[in-house]
């Protein structure tokens, strides 16, 4: 394969890829529409298309696969392969998410319709933002759009916490709405879940771009973190000795013995 029908390849499969994330954002909104206005035929739209999606996962793997046996690429252009494998699957969960909700809107529908303290349509607003900037970084080749969604996965994972708390008292407090009130937490948690994989989509496009592995990036600055304020407790010294408690061991693991003279 010559080197311009190899770079068309790519593009074919950057193509394919976009497709694919097209269905993948259109599930997740039509889920969310179908939440908002219990409509089971827009349910009907999303089983319809996980179908499509998870075709499409398999021919995207497959080129894939096929180019790196064939051209066995280098440098970025691995990396651009590798990360299309990655983002994939990821865009595949997207899918198995919004069916996910779909079908918990279906339970939702059966059992009537109530009120409950926790706002749905803003999370999967702000989860689907996040899948469409992360999709756009994609587009764009454009690292630092990538590494702000990063950042906006903390405020999906705050309002899913925020939503488990209220939710979870209100099934321990009106127990005949229990069953209303766990689906909506599994619809959070599906949300939550959108989340995380628009975030793993955005770690593929740095380390496409820029070689930069960046997965478990909290871990590694709260380690960070932690590493400096253990240096700069170093760099202050020992902290200043305090009174030995009686009966209390040293530092090498024995106890002193207390020679104060017995009160008689």
């Amino acid at each position: 394969m010559t080197r311009i029908r190899f770079q068309q390849s790519l593009e074919d499969l950057k193509e394919n890829l976009l497709v694919m994330a097209g269905l993948a954002e259109q599930a997740i909104q039509r889920a969310i529409e179908a939440y908002r206005v219990r409509d089971l035929s827009i349910c009907d739209l999303v089983s319809r298309s996980e179908i499509a999606i998870n075709r499409m996962e398999r021919d995207i793997d497959q080129a894939a696969l096929d180019l790196l046996a064939m051209e066995q690429p280098m440098a970025i252009d691995l990396r651009f392969i590798l990360s299309v494998i990655k983002i994939n699957a990821d865009l595949e969960r997207v899918g198995d998410a919004a069916k996910s909700i779909s079908d918990r809107v279906r339970h939702m529908e059966r059992l009537g319709a109530v009120d409950l303290p926790v706002d749905i349509p803003r999370m999967a607003s702000m989860a689907a933002d996040m899948v469409r900037k992360s999709l756009q970084a994609f587009i764009e080749g454009d690292a630092e759009l990538a590494r702000g969604v990063l950042t906006m996965d903390d405020a999906v994972d705050q309002m899913n916490r925020a939503a488990f708390r209220a939710l979870t008292k209100v099934m321990e407090e009106q127990s005949h709405l229990a069953p209303q009130a766990l689906n909506a937490l599994m619809i959070c948690r599906s949300l939550e879940r959108v989340g995380d994989h628009a975030t793993n989509i955005a770690e593929d496009v740095i380390f496409w771009v820029q070689g930069a592995d960046v997965r478990h990036h909290k871990s590694v600055a709260k380690a960070a973190a932690n590493a400096a304020a253990a240096a700069a407790a170093a760099e202050n010294g020992p902290a200043a000795p305090t009174a030995a408690t009686p009966g209390a061991a040293n530092p090498d693991g024995t106890v002193p013995i207390d020679t104060a003279p017995a009160k008689s």
